[in-house]
């Protein structure tokens, strides 16, 4: 049955390659794999369920290895954040599934824990774990999310410049800010800083106990 349910799982991920998360619906996937629809509430009980399904199949590629046990709290963020980000590049629809979705499968539960053991490692008071680490989480995904969007699409003129061409009494600090709107972004380097910034952020929790 596992097997079953792994083929039903590959083929909404590769329906949403190809035509967009809104194309995965369990008619599509009985068609794709050779079905009935009622066939597949054998393996996966509904739209929710397959949903829930396919997060938990995108965070298993997120889950580190056993040599990574071995890495220091914020070698471990770094890595999870990396592999988040990778995976929303494969596939530009996973960050709103990732976004719209609870952690409710073990591969997505297994995610948001290391998370907390990082951050216990860290120091950070336990009850400060929890929102940090949805601090940490939204950041990642938001940031994978709009980099998929195309929100942070580099080019020759970055969109805010454009808004940052009206009237100075109208939008000030985008007056001010003109010389550096139009530079190209380098999304990696600027990945790599945001989590700089939150291993400081990490490390500020972590002193405030001491």
């Amino acid at each position: 049955m596992g097997g079953r349910r792994e083929e039903i799982l590959d083929a909404a991920l590769a329906i949403a390659d190809e035509h967009g998360l809104e194309a995965v619906s369990m008619r599509a996937l009985a068609d794709r794999i050779g079905v009935t629809p009622m066939a597949l509430y054998r393996h996966v009980k509904d739209k929710a369920a397959l949903l829930d399904g396919m997060v938990g199949r995108l965070l298993a590629a997120l889950l580190p290895s056993d040599t990574a046990e071995d890495q220091a709290w914020d070698e471990r963020l770094g890595a999870l954040a990396h592999a988040c980000r990778k995976v929303t590049q494969h596939h530009p629809w996973a960050a709103h599934l990732l976004f719209s979705r609870p952690a409710v499968t073990p591969d997505a539960v297994r995610a948001v824990d290391i998370i907390y053991t990082a951050l216990i490692e860290a120091g950070v008071p336990e009850p400060e774990v929890p929102r940090l680490e949805r601090l940490i989480s939204t950041f990642v995904i938001g940031f994978a999310a709009s980099e998929a969007s195309g929100r942070f699409t580099p080019g020759a003129l970055d969109p805010r410049s454009r808004r940052g061409r009206l009237p100075d009494s109208d939008l000030p600090g985008h007056s001010k800010l003109k010389p550096w709107l139009d530079l190209p972004v380098d999304l990696t380097a600027e990945f790599e800083a945001d989590l700089d910034d939150i291993r400081r952020l990490v490390e500020a929790a972590a002193r405030r106990q001491d």
